[in-house]
């Protein structure tokens, strides 16, 4: 490697100032992004009409954000506000013709994403639209979710490999009797790059495997955390719901229709590396040239999968409850930086008694300065047994472990 490309390297990564402050800028932004949209669920609301002010929302804060620089900065919208409600996996974005809205008691998970200069904060959050504590299934899994992801957090360290965090997951969900979503990637993030090639598989299996990977300083994740009370292997219901893609920069293929081509010459000025929603573009043009667009592998679709709704065929039947919690994590020299969360509802307290899952809890976060060792490591195992109700763990309750 030259000097120049070590240099070009090191500007791009933690290493650099500048990059750990557009990160945690990026996530200061989607984090309060997330608070918009979470007083805009409630009964009636329209799913359309929030996803669409989590997104503008974003776009208004990033607009005022290096404005003076001296080169062009890409920022704004990293994946667009979805609104997947009860046994809905994810990736719901309707278009605005879609009349869809929020009931009482929905168990609704809000997926968003920010980026400054290509510099990624993503974050997923599950909420019931009810008042008071919650409790029975959907407690659950939501407790699921939240308890794999602090496991998550402790596990994606410099030398612990991302098979490590995949049969951790799924053990934690198991104390829930949850499952852990099958199909659910954890990536690396990298300047304008979502998807990095270190993965980490929400469940192994022979038809979906990734390269054993080992975690290092100075990288950064998106940690995706599903779980469900079903048999966490969902389905494809209609293709016509998917409205989220990214451009595959690698494909080239000459596109036949007028439709197909004004749209994906449309997505290359505006959407160039990022996942977007159809709901940008001009709807009856997307129609046609989409499906073409997506055939030849020009677009890369993020489809939305459903477990098992429920049934009023021999009387009412409840369907399966998903949960999601996603973060981005900095692997800083100093230990891990959660920069991305929201506090839960309340949960009931449920202790884990499995050694192996008190003991992945009770890791630190932060890596020990010195002194106090004993009485640390007490209070992080106090903090990782209180974790499996509802521990916030945001970015800066992280900064005083």
């Amino acid at each position: 490697m030259s000097s120049d490309d070590e240099r070009d390297e090191k500007e791009l990564s933690l290493t650099s100032p500048e990059v750990v402050t557009k990160y945690k800028s990026a996530a200061e932004i989607v984090n309060k992004a997330l608070q918009v949209v979470l007083a805009e669920c409630k009964p009636k609301a329209k799913i359309v009409d929030i996803c669409e002010k989590g997104d503008s929302f974003i776009k208004e804060q990033t607009a005022s954000m290096y404005k003076n620089s001296k080169k062009k900065i890409e920022r704004g919208v990293a994946f667009p506000t979805c609104i997947s409600v009860n046994n809905t996996v994810g990736h719901f974005s309707p278009l605005a013709s879609d009349e869809s809205v929020l009931e009482d008691g929905d168990m609704v998970k809000i997926d968003m994403g920010c980026h400054i200069d290509g510099f990624i904060a993503l974050v997923g959050h599950t909420h019931v639209l009810q008042e008071g504590p919650l409790s029975g299934r959907k407690a659950d899994v939501i407790a699921a979710a939240n308890t794999a992801a602090d496991v998550a957090l402790r596990l994606v360290r410099p030398g612990k490999k991302n098979t490590d965090v995949t049969e951790a997951i799924q053990k934690v969900a198991a104390a829930y009797d949850c499952k852990i979503v099958e199909g659910v990637l954890s990536h690396q993030l990298k300047q304008h790059v979502i998807d990095g090639n270190k993965v980490v598989l929400s469940v192994s299996s022979p038809e979906t495997t990734v390269d054993e990977v080992e975690f290092e300083e100075n990288e950064v994740y998106a940690i995706d955390i599903v779980a469900s009370t079903g048999d966490g292997k969902p389905k494809l219901l209609d293709e016509k719901q998917t409205t989220i893609y990214k451009k595959d920069e690698s494909v080239n293929y000459q596109l036949k229709m007028k439709a197909s081509r004004f749209i994906i010459s449309e997505i290359k000025q505006n959407f160039p590396r990022m996942p977007f929603t159809a709901r940008s573009l001009e709807e009856k043009r997307a129609r046609l040239g989409l499906v073409e667009c997506v055939n030849h592998g020009h677009l890369q679709p993020y489809p939305v999968l459903y477990e098992k709704p429920g049934s009023c065929r021999f009387g009412f039947l409840p369907g399966d409850f998903v949960a999601q919690i996603k973060f981005t994590v900095l692997l800083m020299p100093n230990g891990s930086d959660r920069i991305t969360s929201h506090t839960l509802q309340e949960l009931p307290k449920k202790t884990i008694e499995d050694p192996e899952i008190k003991g992945w809890l009770a890791l630190g976060i932060k890596k020990k300065k010195g002194g106090g060792k004993k009485k640390k490591a007490q209070k992080a195992g106090e903090k990782g047994e209180a974790s499996t109700e509802a521990e916030p763990m945001d970015a800066s309750s992280n900064a005083q472990e």
